[in-house]
């Protein structure tokens, strides 16, 4: 019997929507996944701060659009203290050792990978699938990090059925495109997270308790 494997989806979800939830559930059933872990990101360091929700509202509308599935939400990186997603997976592949993991993306990110720290260490250290986002596919496809990752794809069963998921390997999913997004929603609702605010909840992976109260990290000036 193969470790636990688990899919994680890292983001701002500022807020969470439908779309987050339609994804995780494809990678589900898709890859065979026992669950998928939400990481609720402190701060992006490739988005800007402005606009960005207090940590506590976006987790609680990661919460509320998790409910009743095989998801659990998690603001790990505050915990670990990490900034960067290449520190983040790496920490969570030593804390949880007898767990499989593997890094869900959109194409969206997969065109702008090249710009993430140390991405080629990210691929090293746990295989990625990649879900495809309409508008975003023929740039994700020319992209340098596409050029580097195209020699480890392997078939989708044949990832699913690998006794040991191993890495650098690229599995590349594709469902009906969902046109939801946080931009539209925080369009429509500004005030949005004014409904979240002043909430304690816990945290789902690590059970600390997630407060406005930010966790003092030091500051990585390089994105890349």
């Amino acid at each position: 019997m193969h470790n636990r494997r688990i899919g994680l989806l890292g983001g701002s979800f500022n807020p969470a929507h439908g779309g987050h939830r339609g994804i995780s559930m494809f990678a589900l059933e898709s890859l065979r996944l026992d669950e998928v872990w939400w990481l609720v990101s402190p701060g992006n360091p490739l988005k800007p701060a402005e606009g960005m929700a207090p940590l506590v509202a976006r987790f609680a509308s990661a919460v509320r659009q998790a409910k009743r599935a095989p998801i659990k939400v998690s603001a790990i990186e505050r915990e670990l203290g990490t900034r960067f997603t290449f520190d983040t997976l790496r920490a969570i592949r030593r804390r949880f050792p007898k767990k499989e993991f593997v890094w869900l993306m959109g194409s969206d990110n997969l065109a702008q990978f090249h710009r993430w720290k140390d991405w080629r260490g990210i691929a090293r250290t746990m295989p990625i699938a990649v879900i495809a986002r309409p508008g975003y596919d023929a740039a994700a496809i020319a992209s340098p990090a596409m050029a580097w990752l195209r020699r480890f794809r392997v078939p989708r069963a044949g990832f699913v059925n690998r006794a040991n998921w191993s890495a650098p390997a690229l599995v590349t999913l594709r469902f009906d495109p969902d046109p939801r997004s946080a931009t539209a929603i925080r369009r429509a609702d500004p005030d949005w997270a004014d409904g979240h605010t002043g909430k304690t909840l816990r945290d789902q992976v690590t059970f600390k308790p997630i407060t406005g109260t930010p966790i003092s990290m030091e500051e990585d000036a390089a994105a890349s």
